[in-house]
């Protein structure tokens, strides 16, 4: 691998430069927030444990910040942008700073919440700095349409990053923990500072790290079907899971039933189950019904 220039990476000054060459202000809408410092962007794919036989997807890499410090040690890097000026300019960006490194990545100009399909040879990890407005939908998607992702790193607002690695029992633990814990294991992996950004966010980040589970949860039930018992448990929060699952289930007492089948206590809530728990209620939504069956009624 022939290893980049030292001054490959982009630095404050060349982002501004590239920013005002290209008309570009970072919107609010989009949520971007450029990184402007390289120690910042080399840890992120130290933290990622990027290595050589790695394939990377980013999304949304901006001007090209993170792209570049993924280069530098993958095989292989697609980025995916939405953004139609960015878009058109990170080729040119990739060709100029790492010349020797531009024919290992690929660009994929599209919204990431739409991508079905990547670039061969698949990736083996996600590697990103996500708006916070999408973070969590993006996220999901992303991992659910491509399985051969292993590992995942991404940079999300400080909130957002405690609710993805929130345990069941924490106040934060919510709908985002829940489904990320589906596909992989969870776990906070560092805090990044205010005064990396152009422009600098009112916000903290956090990076959160997702190792994809060995074998996937143990259940009869759909994903779709999992997902949709987290979806009402947590809609009404203080409510009993009783209470809460009664639309889900058709009624208070077939949610109680499904509850009691699955080994969980009605008067529980959402925040306190894990998710092999929602699996399990997922699999007993017709409890009620098949105890008629059974009992000739």
């Amino acid at each position: 691998m022939s290893s980049p220039t030292p001054d490959a990476l982009l630095g404050p000054a060349d982002i501004r430069e590239l920013a005002a060459a290209l008309g570009v202000r970072p919107t609010k809408q989009r949520g971007q927030n450029f990184v402007i410092d390289a120690n910042t962007v080399r840890r992120i794919v130290r933290t990622a444990e990027v290595g050589p036989d790695d394939v990377v997807v980013e999304v949304g890499p901006g001007l090209g910040s993170l792209t570049l410090a993924l280069l530098e040690v993958a095989d292989r890097v697609t980025a995916v942008e939405i953004d139609d000026v960015l878009a058109g300019a990170l080729p040119t960006t990739i060709g100029a700073r790492m010349p020797a490194r531009a024919d290992r990545f690929a660009l994929v100009h599209c919204d990431a919440m739409h991508v079905t399909a990547l670039p061969d040879p698949p990736p083996t990890a996600l590697v990103a700095n996500l708006p916070y407005n999408v973070a969590v939908p993006v996220l999901l998607h992303m991992l659910d349409t491509f399985p051969s992702i292993e590992r995942t790193l991404v940079m999300v607002q400080s909130e957002v990053a405690d609710r993805l690695a929130a345990a069941p029992g924490s106040k934060v633990y919510g709908v985002p923990s829940v489904k990320a814990n589906w596909y992989a294991e969870v776990k906070r992996a560092g805090a990044i500072g205010r005064n990396v950004f152009w422009p600098a966010p009112n916000v903290d980040s956090g990076l959160v790290s997702l190792v994809r589970r060995a074998e996937p949860i143990k259940t009869t039930a759909s994903k779709a079907e999992v997902f949709a018992v987290v979806d009402a448990a947590f809609a009404q929060r203080r409510k009993t899971l009783r209470a809460a699952l009664a639309g889900w289930a058709g009624s208070a007492a077939a949610a109680e039933a499904a509850l009691v089948a699955a080994g969980v206590s009605p008067q529980a809530r959402g925040e306190s189950l894990t998710v092999e728990e929602f699996a399990r209620i997922a699999e007993h939504k017709d409890a009620r019904s098949t105890e008629h069956e059974e009992s000739g009624e």
